[in-house]
């Protein structure tokens, strides 16, 4: 059996639930991340903020505002306003054909991953494709 532990992402960043709306679109399009995990002063996984959330709260561009007010008002908007709390999780040693199931029956595009209550990795579409392309390798040659 695979587990989520054996092809989950751990090199994880994160943001702060207290950082704004801009940090994050900041740092998702920087670093090309549809996915991030927020997390507390103690460094606690509270929640997830995902590409389409960020989107979903933007001014639209044909909104009669410019782009600095935007800005502002991007920067004045919590992450902990826009995350998602209420979040299924794995462990380490879940099954990544539960994993799978699960993503693909609720139409979602990552699962957290935690150990003792502590975020340590994320199970993305991404990893999952990454698999397959080592697996599809070992198959042709």
């Amino acid at each position: 059996m695979i587990t989520v532990g054996e092809v989950m992402s751990t090199d994880l960043l994160t943001v702060e639930d207290t950082a704004s709306l801009a940090d994050a679109r900041r740092l998702m399009t920087e670093e090309h991340i549809r996915h991030l995990p927020v997390v507390n002063g103690l460094q606690e996984f509270v929640g997830l903020l995902t590409q389409r959330d960020v989107l979903a709260s933007t001014l639209s561009s044909l909104a009669e505002v410019d782009r600095e007010e935007r800005d502002a008002l991007e920067s004045s908007i919590p992450v902990r306003e826009l995350m998602h709390t209420d979040l299924a999780v794995v462990e380490e040693d879940t099954s990544l054909r539960e994993a799978a199931v699960y993503l693909l029956r609720h139409k979602i595009g990552c699962l957290p991953v935690v150990s003792s209550g502590s975020l340590v990795g994320i199970v993305t579409e991404s990893d999952f494709l990454k698999l397959v392309i080592k697996l599809l390798d070992r198959f042709e040659t």
